[in-house]
This record gives structure tokens, C-alpha cells and sequence, in this order.
């Protein structure tokens, strides 16, 4: 069982404790934020790197947390950042258009060896990399982590009234596309 967010909290900011309470932190939420991550950059290195980076930045900002947020908002915002600075960099470095790194993403799931889905995962995964960023995003967070509108918005820093409606947006797209067999 891990300790409380709290718990963390008073930990990381104790000068005495705060290496304890980084890695408290990094063992309750690693696995979660780097399959957020992947979600993202589906590639597997990548995702480890930018996960690495995530918490990286938490260490050198975490004085500056002001408790605002949850940390776990917190933490997923930067993460979240992370991924599509992530993204960016490579459409600019290989100056391609949106949707052939979405075409590169989408080959490189057929060729990932970690990649254990069946056929209609497989399906579902490349009809959400056609998805404009934010609804992909949105998608993800709401099907795969189960979060709330509330937590996504305060991630995403916009209203949940624009989340529900990217979502149900996405929904469509995706069905649209599974049921055209598209993939």
C-alpha cells in the first residue's frame, strides 16, 4: 500500500526526507504515468525517456508545488507536456505533416515487440492515433485512466463543458472508423 499524497508531500518538503519521499512518489506513480505517456508517444523508449524527464522536473520544481492541484494532476500535467513537446519536436525535425507522424506511430505499433493487444486493440489504438492531439488525449485519459472530467480539465487547464465535447467527438471518430474497417 503506499502512502498518502500527503504523506509524500510532507516528505519531499523536509530538506532530511525528501530523497524518501521522491522515491515514494516515483514508486506510486511511474507505471501509471509512463503508460499515460506511451499512450502518447507510443514508443516504447521514448515514452521511458520522457518519463524520466517527468520526473526530473518534478524534483527540481517540486519547492514550487504550491498544492493547487493534486500532485497526481500535477504530475500528469507535466508528463503530459513532456509528450507533446515530445511530439512536436519530431514533426519540426522531420517536417512532416500531423498526420505522417500519426502514420509513423501507427507502423511502429505493428512493429513493437511489447505490443501484446489482439486485432481489435490493435484496430482501436491506430483509429486513436488519427485523432487530433487534444482529442486523443482526452480519449485516453477518460477510457484508458478512468479519470473524471474535473481531474482531465485541471490537467488539461481548460473547462470540462470542452472535454465532454471532445470526447464524445473522439468516441465517434473512433466507432466511425472501426465500423468502416478502416484498420
Amino acid at each position: 500500500m503506499h502512502p498518502s499524497d500527503k504523506e509524500i508531500l510532507s516528505l519531499l518538503q523536509n530538506p532530511q526526507t525528501n530523497s524518501k519521499g521522491f522515491s515514494l512518489l516515483v514508486d506510486k506513480y511511474k507505471q501509471r504515468l509512463y503508460w499515460h505517456i506511451r499512450k502518447i508517444v507510443i514508443i516504447h523508449e521514448d515514452a521511458d525517456d520522457l518519463l524520466q524527464n517527468t520526473f526530473i522536473k518534478v524534483w527540481k520544481n517540486i519547492s514550487g508545488f504550491r498544492g493547487d492541484s493534486s500532485i497526481f494532476t500535477w504530475l500528469y500535467r507535466i508528463g503530459t507536456n513532456e509528450a507533446l513537446n515530445h511530439l512536436n519536436k519530431k514533426r519540426a525535425e522531420l517536417m512532416n505533416s500531423h498526420e505522417d507522424i500519426e502514420i509513423m506511430l501507427s507502423n511502429q505499433i505493428n512493429n513493437d515487440p511489447l505490443f501484446t493487444g489482439d486485432e481489435i486493440e490493435e484496430r482501436l489504438q491506430k483509429s486513436i492515433l488519427t485523432l487530433p492531439d487534444k482529442q486523443r488525449l482526452v480519449f485516453n485519459m477518460k477510457y484508458f485512466d478512468n479519470l473524471k472530467y474535473d481531474q482531465i480539465a485541471e490537467i488539461l487547464g481548460t473547462s470540462t463543458g470542452a472535454l465532454k465535447a471532445s470526447y464524445f467527438h473522439a468516441v465517434k471518430k473512433i466507432e466511425a472508423l472501426i465500423k468502416n474497417d478502416i484498420f
